[in-house]
């Protein structure tokens, strides 16, 4: 790493799967490459357990991910931490299994409620919600929206950012509006596997050069990210788990430092409130 800084790296949104996955390999070639800090997503409910359609199985898939984490600790310089909620492309699941979208829109709000006690009570950081990235019908798509305002009231209620997996785009500036109304600061609310270039939430860049130039050039609060799925049928993907310590040395080599601060110490503190320094 360059002498120039010496700092926290962070990975703000990838996901392990101990089980079926490369778990803890992954975590440790993370930590190889010089990465210190991870923000672990909870697979969706179907990769883990089953089509979530009651409190237990969102449960389940949590303790999976705030115990997958725990081990992450072990290997990290720094440490992780868990991001849980419900993948927004559950409403059509649960539509495919015969419910209607506003059953589903009400099963995903409880598993939200579910997510909020994990923050509420310690072990996670922040919610994760969302609405489908592919096309869908008004109801499915109207029911999705009132899943994502009911995280932002959480979110307000716990006082924790929202990561969103949404369609792809620029402008959500009505989607931060949404949350502002809700109590929750625009700036807490983060668009996962954004570009560089965002209006309205916090940008989660996903992280190859073209749009890490574009984000650097912006000069606006950014993340990094990999949205690594820890998938065997699809290794590598979306990114490999050294992609972002490998990105932050690309940037430094460039003498690009100030951009690595705002992306892994002075963004997280500002969105998540964590202060990734003196957890190195």
């Amino acid at each position: 790493m360059s002498e120039d800084y010496d700092g926290p790296i962070l990975d703000n949104h990838l996901h392990l799967d101990p089980e079926h996955g490369r778990g803890m390999d992954a975590v440790e070639d993370f930590a190889r490459a010089g990465g210190t800090h991870l923000l672990v997503v909870n697979k969706p409910s179907w990769m883990l357990e089953d089509v979530a359609d009651d409190e237990s199985i969102f449960r389940a898939v949590f303790e999976t991910t705030v115990e997958t984490v725990d081990r992450a600790n072990e290997v990290l310089p720094g440490r992780a931490w868990p991001v849980l909620g419900v993948h927004p492309a559950l409403i059509s699941k649960l539509t495919g299994r015969g419910y209607t979208p506003e059953e589903a829109r009400d099963i995903m709000q409880a598993g939200l409620d579910v997510a909020a006690e994990f923050v509420a009570d310690g072990p996670a950081l922040a919610l994760k919600s969302g609405r489908p990235h592919y096309d869908v019908g008004d109801p499915i798509w109207d029911a999705s929206n009132n899943v994502m305002k009911h995280a932002f009231e959480l979110g307000a209620e716990t006082g924790s950012a929202v990561q969103l997996h949404t369609e792809g785009g620029e402008d959500f500036s009505d989607v931060a509006a949404w949350a502002e109304e809700r109590g929750l600061p625009a700036k807490r609310v983060v668009k996962h596997y954004s570009g560089g270039r965002l209006d309205g939430p916090t940008k989660s860049v996903l992280s190859n050069e073209d749009e890490l130039e574009v984000a650097v050039e912006e000069n606006e609060p950014f993340l990094m990210e990999t949205d690594f799925i820890d998938d065997p049928d699809r290794p590598g993907a979306v990114l490999g788990p050294k992609t972002v310590p490998r990105r932050v040395e690309w940037l430094l080599d460039s003498d690009r430092v100030d951009a690595v601060r705002t992306a892994h110490v002075e963004t997280p503190a500002s969105v998540y409130g964590i202060d990734l320094e003196a957890t190195l």
